[in-house]
């Protein structure tokens, strides 16, 4: 983890090309007085310090660093290669990515590049190699950052440099083409390829795509760009010592990289977070994303790369912060395991597509509401210092994965109205409100120190973890899992014999069929709840049935269950429960795994994470509701014992531990 001074950290990105050198004189000194550790720079700088081919010039950069290291600011240096200058594409047109329907994505924004283009490639790596030798060893240098949210725009190109990469990554997978057939079921619609040649990107088509050929070029899709990233940090490794890192987007939308498989190559786990008010509860979403992010990382301590202090520019309404918001949300990232905050941006830009953004330093200058609220946010992490390198508690954990989120969401499914990120964000949303931490795990994680494993809709599932998860509970592991999970393995072949397919046995059911709902429909169930979206024509094997419908097209018939397996126990919510329905029965797995929740009850309106390590031991309570919630001890944040953490409040208390 980066780390300039003993505590938590607190950065920026700052854009110097968008000033004059006045300026950043004077953004400098401000940020010094609001405490700034860290600052990004040369992230979108290519046309500045490479403005016409091979012509470097490094003046300004130069005077930008050497005024932050003056002022005992260290840096996070970019590669600059995250959007590529006009001269490039205007000389090299090939390197422009192709969209799914055939046309061309021309310059003007960013990312406007082919991850397989060679031409790209060169040019990039051309500067990283001038940027590297320049500051590999310049002693302000904490940080590298190569390129910038990778994949945000850019992942899937279809263009044929990308297709020719595709069949050399098929190539390396399948080793035959005749394997290739058999894990793409080309045996349907007369698919079957007898040469690599024939082997194309998946394009738009006129009817339904081959599903497991557009798995697979996600696959291949986030593994090209993992190369591009470890091919930029190889070079930076040549000349410097220095920690390796890019930014992840673990939020809400973005789907694009396989994160489970880039965050080994990752010095620092990093992420950019924003709130997105296009969701129902957009600071529940923060809290998911934090976990995950802190399960990226192995449960160590993260970095938090980009949050805003204020209004986005690119939602439909781009609303700004409350007073003490701004300090919810980061100590909530905090109570997570981030031990650096840094935002985007510094400065907020006078011109160009992110002039509305919000940033540190407003438009109006330091006499503003946000200002005097870094300022505030920048006390506080001095106060609560000594919690860096403590790790979270936790002994819950939710199984989450990227394959099928891609999977699950096909162009031919059983209800388009079954989401994977909502499911997700349902199980975590239960299990937050019952004052229950997370962690977020891959299906391939060990799950052994966990009481209570909850998997929600994990449509593919290999052989593999399946087999874990099902040894889990064979062990005396208690499992919850909720519908549409095991029904495909990792090439999206059907798990013959009745769903759930994988978890049949673990959780003593059989499925004959799916039984979608249609929008606005909804079914009673015997303890009281509701169900949407989702039934199925279920029956029990050795489970015990917990609940049935009461009306619907499934009277009587099982919704949740329960099952004794070995020495462990699974239930299964075979519908989408309604958010009180889905509460009462996570609390009853919490309740039968003996699983520890750190606060109280609260309905997610109280936040409340233990981090602990080398004795030490912290309650970090977070409270976004209107009422006050009894808490007592010595808080870190006011240096004063306390009772009580007032609406819209926060605290970390300092614990005594034996």
């Amino acid at each position: 983890m980066f780390k300039r001074k003993t505590g938590i950290s607190l950065g920026c990105d700052y854009n110097p090309e968008q000033w004059s050198p006045d300026v950043w004189r004077e953004d400098v000194a401000l940020m010094r007085s609001a405490g700034i550790d860290l600052v990004a720079v040369n992230i979108f700088g290519w046309s500045n310090v490479e403005p016409s081919p091979g012509r470097y010039h490094f003046d300004d950069l130069d005077e930008v660093i050497g005024l932050l290291h003056e002022n005992g600011i260290k840096v996070n240096l970019g590669t600059g290669t995250s959007s590529p200058p006009p001269w490039l594409s205007s000389l090299h047109p090939e390197i422009l990515p192709m969209a799914a329907d055939g046309t061309i994505r021309f310059p003007g924004g960013r990312q406007a590049w082919c991850p397989s283009s060679p031409v790209f490639r060169e040019k990039a790596y051309a500067l990283v190699e001038q940027v590297a030798q320049r500051y590999g060893a310049h002693p302000a240098v904490a940080l590298w950052h190569v390129s910038n949210e990778l994949g945000c725009h850019n992942a899937l190109c279809y263009c044929e440099a990308s297709a020719v990469a595709f069949r050399e990554w098929l190539r390396d997978r399948y080793r035959k083409i005749e394997t290739l057939n058999e894990a793409w079921g080309t045996s349907f619609w007369s698919q079957r390829y007898s040469d690599w040649s024939e082997v194309q990107t998946p394009r738009a088509a006129l009817s339904l795509r081959n599903p497991a050929q557009i798995i697979d070029f996600h696959r291949f899709s986030s593994d090209e760009l993992l190369g591009y990233y470890r091919d930029e940090a190889a070079i930076l490794r040549q000349h410097s010592a220095v920690p390796v890192t890019t930014n992840f987007m673990v939020t809400a939308h973005i789907r694009n990289l396989d994160y489970w498989s880039w965050a080994p190559e990752m010095d620092v786990v990093a992420n950019d977070h924003y709130l997105d008010h296009r969701l129902g509860d957009p600071v529940a979403e923060l809290s998911f994303a934090a976990d995950l992010t802190r399960g990226l990382a192995g449960g160590a301590p993260w970095m938090l790369m980009e949050q805003a202090a204020g209004a986005v520019n690119w939602q439909p309404h781009n609303l700004t912060k409350a007073p003490g918001e701004m300090l919810r949300n980061s100590l909530t990232h905090v109570a997570r395991g981030a031990d650096s905050l840094c935002f985007f941006q510094w400065r907020a830009s006078a011109q160009g597509a992110e002039k509305f953004h919000s940033a540190m330093l407003p438009h109006a200058g330091t006499d503003t509401v946000a200002w005097r609220e870094v300022l505030r946010l920048s006390e506080t992490l001095d106060r609560i210092a000594e919690v860096a390198g403590t790790t979270v508690e936790s002994d819950v954990a939710l199984v989450f994965s990227w394959e099928s989120w891609w999977s699950s969401e096909g162009e031919a499914r059983p209800s388009q109205a079954v989401t994977y990120l909502d499911q997700v964000h349902a199980a975590h949303r239960a299990l937050r409100e019952l004052g229950v931490t997370t962690d977020v795990v891959s299906p391939d994680a060990d799950l052994s120190g966990y009481k209570l494993v909850v998997v929600p809709c994990l449509y593919m599932v290999s052989d593999t973890a399946a087999q874990r998860i099902t040894e889990y509970v064979e062990n005396g592991g208690h499992l919850l899992v909720t519908f549409f999970s095991g029904i495909v393995d990792e090439r999206d072949r059907i798990r013959l014999g009745g769903y759930p397919g994988a978890f049949r046995d673990v959780l003593g059911v059989l499925a004959e069929e799916f039984a979608p709902l249609l929008p606005g429909h909804q079914v009673g169930l015997s303890n009281g709840a509701t169900g949407t979206v989702w039934t199925e024509r279920l029956r029990t094997t050795t489970a015990q049935a917990v609940a049935t419908y009461t009306d619907g097209p499934l009277p009587g018939v099982p919704a949740v269950t329960r099952n004794t397996y070995r020495d462990g126990l699974a239930w299964y919510a075979a519908t989408s429960l309604d958010p009180r329905g889905l509460r009462e029965l996570t609390r009853d797995a919490v309740t039968a795994a003996g699983a520890t929740a750190a606060g109280p009850e609260s309905g997610g309106d109280v936040e409340v994470v233990r981090r602990s390590g080398d004795g030490r031991s912290y309650l970090f309570v977070v409270n976004h509701g209107t009422q006050p919630v009894e808490m007592s001890g010595h808080d870190l944040v006011t240096g004063a014992p306390i009772t009580r953490v007032d609406a819209g409040g926060v605290a970390v208390i300092k614990e005594e531990r034996e």
